[in-house]
């Protein structure tokens, strides 16, 4: 239908509505929901791999202790072994030791011991017997004299760091002769550099001191 403004006035617009702004109201929220996640999970990643990698680390750390675990185990049992084998070597050369120290001057020790008896005048010597460092002799002599100066000879030979008299007495069995028996100990040294006083030298101050006589 169509209309005639006989006025002549304009018409006036129809005010038009004011358009409604868009609804955001929703979006925000879900904006920061979606930035909470992203940000949550670029963090549990961080922290996954921050973790991951200790573990890694700690994990090579553990198997790098058991390496060095078994190696020290392997040298421990090494150096047990040795242990075993330098004790059983220190007791062989020990063994050796007192073997050539028993054997070394045994023969010089013997011509030593048999020439101040023969220097001796009226001893001899019935029984000698060496254990070790030590060495025991039996014997008669026709005077407790000739036993002072036999001891006397001895401890001057440089060869016997102490030498005792266990026991003397006179020999009763022959009547005929007047005989005395003696028992004595020495204990051997290394000899020393000086030459040995002859075995009838008397003793400086008085001559050796002998146990009263038995019988």
């Amino acid at each position: 239908m169509i209309r005639i403004n006989l006025l002549g006035q304009a018409r006036p617009k129809a005010a038009r509505r004011p358009s409604m702004p868009m609804d955001t109201g929703g979006a925000l929220p879900m904006f920061f929901i979606l930035s909470g996640l992203i940000v949550g999970v670029l963090v549990l990643g961080v922290l996954y791999y921050t973790w991951q990698k200790q573990l890694t680390d700690e994990n090579n750390r553990i198997k790098t202790l058991k390496a060095q675990k078994t190696e020290l185990e392997q040298t421990k049992q090494q150096v047990e072994a040795f242990e075993k084998q330098k004790a059983i070597l220190q007791q062989r050369v020990a063994t050796i030791e007192q073997l050539q120290r028993d054997r070394t001057g045994g023969q010089e020790l013997l011509d030593m011991v048999a020439n101040t008896v023969s220097r001796t005048e009226n001893l001899w010597l019935v029984d000698m017997s060496r254990r070790g460092n030590a060495l025991s002799m039996d014997g008669a002599a026709a005077s407790i004299n000739s036993v002072a100066n036999f001891i006397t000879a001895l401890k001057r030979s440089g060869y016997f760091q102490k030498v005792e008299i266990i026991e003397t007495r006179q020999d009763e069995k022959n009547q005929a002769i007047q005989t005395f028996t003696f028992s004595m100990t020495a204990e051997i040294s290394p000899p020393k550099a000086t030459q040995a006083l002859p075995a009838n030298t008397p003793a400086p101050g008085s001559a050796a001191k002998l146990p009263a006589k038995k019988g």
